[in-house]
This record gives structure tokens, sequence and C-alpha cells, in this order.
């Protein structure tokens, strides 16, 4: 199994190996992790356009060096004026794929371009140059792009504009052919040019916006010039001498920082790594926090969520003493999605960008936005219809969002950047994580290697399993179902578990940096 990639100066980390040369190449042509950051997450958009897309939103937590504190951007965006519960009469619930599954504009490149704005230290073309290349010249399918098309190639069939890109031809192309987008390298163009704006007041928001309304469409080109993101503090915790950063609601980042409040009244060191007691205290853990996140999370512009009881430590002494070592609890969760894209950046003043980004679904909605080339996210379908539901669909409204990338410092500097694609899975895997580091002295590579669980409610199925990948023991397996868990054995190494990635600072100060094997991704260190 491969070990972790290591570099004296900087790293880059992304499920897509061609994304992470991108943040590479910047970095060697004099930018900074925000540069960097910005074109792994454009070039994500090209060649892992079933993950994520222009069309989708995005959440960035950053550390400046000469700041000392810790940043977000929300790049998340709101419900149209037209997305009314009313909108939806006589359904039981938004559909998860086609133009009525399209309710919130897409966030992210109104994302790219604050942050690059603020931070970046090369020209705005710069940056999204290789995206453009990639999406204009083309570049070799992935086995994750392919496998994803298969799946979805009845949905992806029923759009012209959608059926021309993704099935040229009629047909999924095998991995390693070349896959070109010479729509959306036309409109990576325009945003090099013209810059954020063009995707917002622009011919592409024009486009977009036009396109939805001939089809029936919530979206407008008022919806589109009203969008904007936002700076955001961070939500903070802390776990055995590191402070914790999370996205604040309406991310469910908290749940993650709640977890390991609880974890942290247990002496992990104590315990196994793989046992009984290991899973079933993580999962037990993770899915008290899911109680509360379930309660509480949606659009704090709308509701109050109680961050400050959610997260106190005499809270989480609370919940830890309600875990039972040999009884699953009776939780019930919605199914949600989780096709997400993680990326992380360090540079060598120091500078640290933790950011995530999705179309929700699996290539989102299934519809491309006319001429424009770019896949449009349904996020917006987990808002519900009841409305007496925290979560409910209003006008002007962002929904909970299950993206939460991480930060983890130490005497107030970056130490550990970490997280994964997998909506319900990313507090799952982002404790799996970061307690492997953390409390059993595991680098990064050998914490994303080792065997992973996902607790939860997959589509279309009734029941909530416990899906643990083969390499874990039987005892184990066993032991649990014995306790009351569904559990599902997967494979050995399964892409349901999600993509995560991670970077650490070593005591000697380098850098180490870790990839999912379970995706297509690469880590890439610099010695400059």
């Amino acid at each position: 199994m491969n070990q972790s990639a290591t570099g004296t100066k900087a790293m880059v980390v992304s499920p897509h190996y061609l994304a992470t040369a991108a943040g590479i190449r910047m970095l060697e042509q004099g930018g900074n992790a925000y540069d960097a950051a910005v074109a792994v997450s454009a070039c994500l958009a090209v060649v892992y356009p079933h993950m994520t897309s222009l069309g989708g939103d995005s959440f960035w937590l950053m550390h400046h060096h000469e700041e000392d504190v810790v940043r977000g951007y929300n790049a998340s965006g709101r419900s149209g004026r037209l997305a009314t519960r009313a909108a939806y009469d006589g359904e039981q619930s938004i559909p998860t794929r086609g133009m009525k599954s399209i309710v919130t504009v897409p966030g992210m490149v109104d994302g790219w371009f604050a942050v690059h704005e603020k931070y970046g230290a090369l020209e705005w073309a710069q940056v999204l140059a290789p995206a453009i290349e990639y999406a204009q010249n083309g570049f070799p399918m992935s086995n994750d792009q392919y496998e994803n098309t298969l799946k979805c190639e009845a949905i992806l069939a029923q759009t012209l504009e959608t059926a021309d890109i993704y099935l040229p031809g009629g047909s999924a192309p095998q991995p390693g052919e070349t896959f070109k987008q010479a729509n959306m390298a036309k409109t990576l163009q325009r945003l090099a040019a013209f810059g954020r704006d063009e995707f917002y007041k622009g011919e592409t928001a024009v486009e977009i916006a036009d396109y939805m309304q001939r089809h029936g469409g919530l979206l407008t080109r008022e919806d589109f010039e009203a969008h904007h993101g936002d700076w955001v503090e961070p939500v903070k915790g802390s776990y055995r001498g590191y402070d914790l950063y999370q996205m604040p609601p309406n991310s469910q980042g908290f749940t993650g920082i709640m977890a390991l409040h609880i974890l942290e009244q247990f002496d992990l060191q104590t315990i196994e790594h793989g046992s009984h007691e290991y899973y079933q205290l993580c999962i037990e853990a993770l899915k008290l926090s899911f109680q509360d996140r379930n309660a509480y999370l949606s659009d704090p512009a709308f509701t109050e969520v109680p961050l400050d009881r959610l997260l106190s430590k005499a809270y989480a002494a609370q919940l830890a003493d309600s875990i039972d070592m040999e009884q699953a609890s009776g939780l019930q969760t919605k199914s949600i999605g989780s096709d997400t894209a993680y990326a992380a950046v360090v540079d060598g003043d120091g500078n640290a960008v933790s950011f995530i980004q999705s179309l929700y679904f699996e290539f989102g909605s299934a519809v491309v936005a006319g001429e424009t080339g770019v896949l449009l996210q349904n996020r917006g379908s987990f808002f519900s219809l009841d409305a007496s539901h925290v979560n409910r669909l209003e006008p002007g409204k962002r929904t909970f969002h299950t993206l939460m990338p991480a930060m983890a410092c130490k005497d107030g500097k970056p130490s550990i950047l970490y997280g994964t694609q997998g909506g319900e899975g990313q507090p799952q895997t982002q404790t799996a994580i970061f307690t492997r580091m953390v409390d059993y002295g595991m680098d990064p590579q050998q914490a994303i290697n080792e065997p992973r669980w996902v607790w939860g409610r997959t589509w279309g199925e009734p029941t909530q399993e416990l899906k643990m990948e083969g390499r874990i023991s039987e005892a184990v397996f066993s032991s649990l179902s014995q306790a009351g868990h569904i559990v599902r054995k997967m494979k050995d190494f399964d892409g349901i578990m999600g993509h995560a990635h991670a970077i650490k600072r070593d005591e000697s100060g380098n850098l180490q940096g870790g990839t999912d094997p379970r995706c297509d991704g690469a880590a890439a260190g610099l010695d400059y």
C-alpha cells in the first residue's frame, strides 16, 4: 500500500491526479496556496464532472500566514425567488433529478473569485488556464467517471445537451479515452476574460437562466444577479491539544466537532484500533451528533442553531454518558446524497486551504444548461416541503449542506487539513482519519487506507445500514450485529466509503499528504 507523500515546503492533495498537477503547476509558477486551490477546484469541475461542476457549490477554510486566523467562505447558493413550496403542489418531495430539482443558484464560481481576489498572487486567467486546457484538449476518462456514467446512463440520456457531452455517440467513453468539453472550455474562457460577473450577470448567466425558464425551471436572471457568497467565522472546538475548525451552518461541519468532543471523554489509547469498542464508540458518538444536526440544521438566516450548547464540553460529556458499548441506538435519518470532491493545499509560507465542492448527487440534476456546458446541481432537492420542518423550502434560503472541509491547528498554525466525499459519511470518515492520526499515531496515508465504515440510509433502501469494508474482522462484524446494527459487508476498498484526503505537518515541520486509494487522486509535495 502506498505511503504518504512528503514535502518540505508545500503539499497538494485532491481526488484527481490532473487537478493535483494543476495545483503544483501554480506553486511552481510563483503562486500561493490560494492560487493553487482555485486551480485545483476549477480543474476538478472539468476532470471530475460527475462529482463537481461550475453549476455546484463549495465551502472554503483558509489560514493566511500573516493574519494568524482561520477564515471561511460559504460559496453555497440560495433558492430562487420562484422556489416556493406551492411550486411543488401535489408532490411529497422535491424531485432529485431534472429541471425541478434545480432550486438553488450555483455558488462555486463566486467562491473562486472571492478567494482569489482576497489572497491570490497570480493573474485570474492564469489560475483558470489548466482547467481550460483540460476542457478544450481533453483528458483520459477516469475509471470513477466511467463507472458513474454507466450507473446514470438512463438519466443522462434524458436531456439532449447532457447526453451530447457525457454520452457522445450514445454511450459512455471508455476509461482512458480522451474526454473533451468544448462548451465548458468556452464558458471558462469567458470567465477568464470577464471575471466573476460573467457567471452571474453576463452571457453565461443569461444563457443558464433563460434555458431554465424555457424548460419550466425556477431560477431566473434576477436570482443569478442577486447571488453572493459570504466570508464567515468558522465554528471552533478542541481535541487533545488541537484547535478544531469547521464551516458554520448551513454546513453540517459542527457534527464533526461534536463527535470528537464526545470521543474526547474516552481514552482511545486504551482501546484497540479496529476493535468492536473502537467502531461502536465512533459510530454511536456520530449518531448522537446526527440527532442534533437533523433537529436544527438549516440556513441560520431563517432559524437558530444553538451552537454554543451543541459544542460545549459539558454537553459532550452528557452525550458520552449515554453511549452503550454493547447496544446500537435507534436513531433514524434521511437519505443524503454523497457525491463530492475534497482537496487541500499548503504552501511554503504556511498558507493553508481546505475546501470541498459538489453537485450533490452524481451528475447533480443531470441537466446541462444550454450551450454553456455547465451541469447544474440538485442540492436544493434536500429542502423539505413540510411547512413545519426546520429545512423547509423558502425563497432566498440556503439548504442543509453536507459539505464540511476541516482544519486542525496547533499553537495557532495549521497542523492537519482533512476532508472527504460522502454526504452522511463526511463526519464519519473525518472522525476515523483524525482519530487515527491523533490517537493512534498514523500518518495521513495509513489513516486513509485503514478499513472504513459508513452508517446511514442509502437511497431506495428501507433500513439504516452500517456498511463496513470487508477487511474488518469477522469478530467485529459479529459483535456489532449482536449489538443491533444492521451490518452489511462491502468490498475491501469500497467507493461508498468516500474519497478522503489529508495533509499533516509533522513534528519536524515537514508536510505529509495522503490521498484515497478508492479514487483517482494524487498527493504531491514540493521541496523548493
